[in-house]
């Protein structure tokens, strides 16, 4: 009790040194304020700063990255709500649209409460599936079928990038883990779990159901057609980064034949995992929110089998945390991005490492025309290079506490940093910067100066006439078309 008593206790006191700390570095910040200018230092807000802060607490405090990032939260709104006078905190989590309508029309969601209530959804509603998964008796068999060398551990990243493709990364990520726990007696190096985490972000960058990010593309009038081909970029990312942690893995711990001829398949649990997994792409496709799938399915599911509902303590700090990182990134002011180009979506991606990858991906939908699936491997896959960079890494690491560690991440998993800029390269020399337009920037009505599809509009003007457009000076330096029709 003793001994409990004094760990509570030094929890508390690095709490109120990291939480005094960020208090004594707001108190400046009334002297850079001035009107209703909100305070910076130069030209940097102090938003930025804070956030910046928040980051590096979770990098050097790796055993404390709950508190950091929870206290980071709390000191940031309170920065918001005392400096930033165009700041509401209802509408930045709500918007202006009746909770009700938000409710019954996808298309009329507003705010933050969307994003948020589906990641907490599906991070406690995959840890179950995961558990569920563990317990069936698939993972115990699979040595049976899995190679004993290096080609065991190759084949399990093949098998979650393909099941990432058309499922959430984030349940794909838990499964490869499930897996990996078993097959290799719970031995499992860093580098294979940072690989496990790059393997889900890159098999959904180039699906339209695979991913968040490529989800709201979709949804924002992107042809599935025009992400596909971030694929070039994941598939040669995922055989140089395979190659290495598997490797990894094999010197660490082989995968052990020795399988128990009593081991039996729970094909019900299995029919329940199956069950989520539908759940979450039918719920996906038709509402935009998977979470809400996978909930029904447990429920229908527990009339079959016991819900492992012990998995949810466990899981519930990794998902508080982060909640409270993505809700810091949408408190940025980060309204303008450099205009879309090969360079800036590269640099995304590396940004995606540290920033979460939704409000980014909003701001390009907003800008408009980029190459999509560039884009998409680039945020996507950008994440995996640090832990809390993606969902999927905070999800697993529940499992593998060992690894919120961002140095060795970084240091065991430095195959994933390296593969990132293989993989953009191939793609870029292969097909190149193809920008496309989404439901806002077409190039019809491109509200965009200086558009950068203008070259599209000059090649149409150019073909015969027959057609219903206008062209006229205005248009064409706009890169958009009059239809008087």
């Amino acid at each position: 009790m003793l001994k409990i008593f004094n760990i509570c206790l030094i929890k508390f006191k690095l709490c109120k040194k990291l939480f005094l700390s960020l208090v004594i570095f707001l108190i400046p910040a009334a002297l850079f304020a001035s009107g209703s200018q909100v305070p910076s230092v130069g030209p940097v807000r102090l938003e930025f700063i804070i956030f910046g802060l928040i980051l590096i607490g979770v990098a050097l405090f790796h055993k404390q990255t709950f508190w950091v990032a929870v206290i980071g939260l709390g000191v940031l709104l309170a920065f918001k709500l005392l400096f930033d006078p165009g700041f509401n905190l209802f509408k930045h989590f709500f918007g202006t649209t009746p909770m009700i309508d938000q409710i019954m029309n996808k298309d009329l969601r507003q705010g933050e409460w969307g994003i948020i209530l589906n990641l907490l959804g599906l991070l406690l509603g995959f840890a179950m599936l995961s558990k569920i998964f563990e317990e069936s008796g698939v993972p115990d068999i699979l040595p049976r079928y899995l190679p004993d060398d290096w080609k065991g551990p190759f084949m399990l990243l093949i098998f979650v990038f393909v099941l990432s493709s058309f499922l959430d990364n984030i349940a794909a990520a838990l499964i490869g883990g499930a897996i990996a726990i078993v097959v290799f007696k719970n031995r499992v190096h860093i580098g294979f779990i940072a690989a496990l985490v790059a393997a889900s972000n890159a098999g959904g960058s180039g699906s339209v159901v695979g991913d968040t990010t490529t989800t709201m593309m979709w949804i924002d009038g992107v042809a599935a057609f025009n992400v596909f081909h971030g694929y070039v970029a994941a598939g040669t990312a995922l055989l140089f980064f395979a190659w290495f942690a598997s490797h990894q893995q094999d010197k660490y711990q082989q995968i052990q034949k020795n399988v128990s001829p009593d081991v039996k398949v729970d094909w019900v649990k299995i029919f329940n995992v199956v069950l989520i997994l539908i759940g979450a792409i039918v719920s996906n496709v038709l509402y935009d929110m998977p979470a809400l799938g996978v909930w029904i399915a447990i429920i229908l599911g527990a009339f079959l089998r016991p819900v492992p509902w012990k998995e949810v303590p466990g899981a519930i700090k990794g998902t508080i945390f982060l909640l409270s990182l993505v809700t810091c990134a949408s408190l940025m002011p980060v309204e303008d991005l450099p205009n879309a180009s090969v360079a800036t979506a590269f640099v995304l991606g590396l940004i995606s490492a540290v920033f979460d990858n939704i409000p980014l991906t909003k701001l390009c939908l907003d800008q408009g025309h980029y190459d999509w699936g560039m884009l998409a491997y680039t945020v996507g896959f950008g994440g995996s290079m640090i832990w809390f960079g993606s969902s999927a890494g905070v999800a697993i690491t529940n499992k593998f506490p060992e690894s919120r560690n961002v140095f060795l991440w970084v240091k065991k998993g430095w195959h994933i940093a390296a593969a990132y800029v293989i993989g953009f390269l191939a793609l870029n020399l292969s097909l190149g910067w193809e920008p496309a337009d989404n439901k806002e920037h077409k190039i019809i009505n491109c509200p965009v100066p200086g558009c950068p599809m203008a070259h599209k509009a000059q090649a149409m003007a150019e073909k015969p006439s027959g057609n219903n457009y206008i062209f006229t000076p205005e248009s064409l330096s706009r890169g958009c078309l009059k239809n008087p029709f």
